[in-house]
């Protein structure tokens, strides 16, 4: 669930509970006076309405009680906690007052029967309103604490991209270095065409690693074709002291993987393992799935 409907959620969320926690009193309340005490049927219609209007009266005073809670909620935890005792009290009084004015208005004299039973439930007034209130008070924390938890998400998710921009745009001055140290070399060798294939690989590397976003997903062949062009710059710093092996699993070509996944760790490759050892090394690439899920590796056999 993202934030948006996560929010719209929060705000309909109240008036759901609302609806329902009333409507199921009305309903609990019918169906005990048919089983306990079963009216008959012009009683009946003034019964259900009674009780109709004493699920209504109740849920519009615990509107009052939400605003109250609402405007006092920054107080502190005792404030709210004496809030929800008194406060409960209160509008259960409220709400006793409103349902015996209702029975007698609704409930003719010959009901007297009825009215008593009516008049047995204002008991539970005041328990339901604690209840009410304790249920509210649940919900309120459990949205906040699922804000803060959606936050947090959210911070994680920020700095794994912080993150992955570091990693695209911090290529290694190193290699930047070396490249064109290697590629005046070869002009001034007058290895022109290679000299003129290597600026070529260096301008598709750093023209594919600006226009892709870190959160893009791409091919594994793509990946593949464009760590490639990276291999090859470095294989002509290297010749024959590098040596490339390629162990990709058939079928795995069209998985989606985060672009520039593979570079970083390569460059860690010959930093760490080829450039230390004289003899150069071997740089192992290897792709394998396992279930739902793709395993990149990336070894060297050097001293790192």
């Amino acid at each position: 669930m993202n934030f948006a409907s996560f929010s719209n959620l929060q705000r309909n969320q109240f008036w759901i509970f609302q609806l329902i926690g009333w409507s199921a009193l009305f309903v609990i309340l019918i169906l005990l006076s048919i089983l306990f005490n079963p009216p008959t049927a012009g009683y009946f219609v003034s019964l259900a309405l009674t009780y109709a209007g004493s699920a209504l009266i109740a849920a519009i005073l615990t509107l009052g009680l939400r605003l109250i809670y609402r405007w006092t909620w920054e107080s502190g935890f005792i404030v709210r906690f004496l809030l929800a005792w008194f406060g409960s009290l209160f509008t259960a009084y409220l709400w006793q007052l409103a349902q015996i004015d209702l029975a007698n208005m609704l409930l003719d004299a010959a009901t007297i029967e009825g009215r008593v039973l009516f008049g047995e439930f204002l008991i539970f007034s005041y328990p339901l309103m604690l209840f009410w209130s304790g249920f509210y008070f649940i919900i309120k924390y459990y949205q906040l604490f699922q804000i803060e938890k959606e936050k947090s998400l959210r911070s994680e998710a920020l700095a794994h991209e912080a993150q992955l921009l570091m990693l695209r745009y911090q290529l290694n001055p190193h290699f930047l270095f070396n490249t064109l140290n290697a590629i005046s070399t070869l002009v001034l060798s007058k290895v022109t065409e290679q000299a003129n294939e290597m600026v070529t690989k260096l301008s598709k590397f750093l023209r594919y690693s600006l226009d892709h976003s870190p959160l893009d997903r791409v091919s594994l062949a793509h990946e593949l074709e464009t760590s490639g062009l990276y291999l090859d710059i470095e294989k002509v710093r290297f010749a024959d002291r590098l040596r490339l092996e390629f162990d990709i699993e058939t079928g795995t070509e069209s998985a989606l993987v985060p672009t520039m996944i593979l570079q970083p760790i390569i460059e860690n490759s010959f930093k760490h393992g080829i450039a230390k050892n004289e003899k150069g090394g071997t740089i192992t690439i290897r792709v394998r799935k396992k279930g739902k899920f793709l395993t990149l590796e990336v070894a060297d056999d050097g001293p790192g």
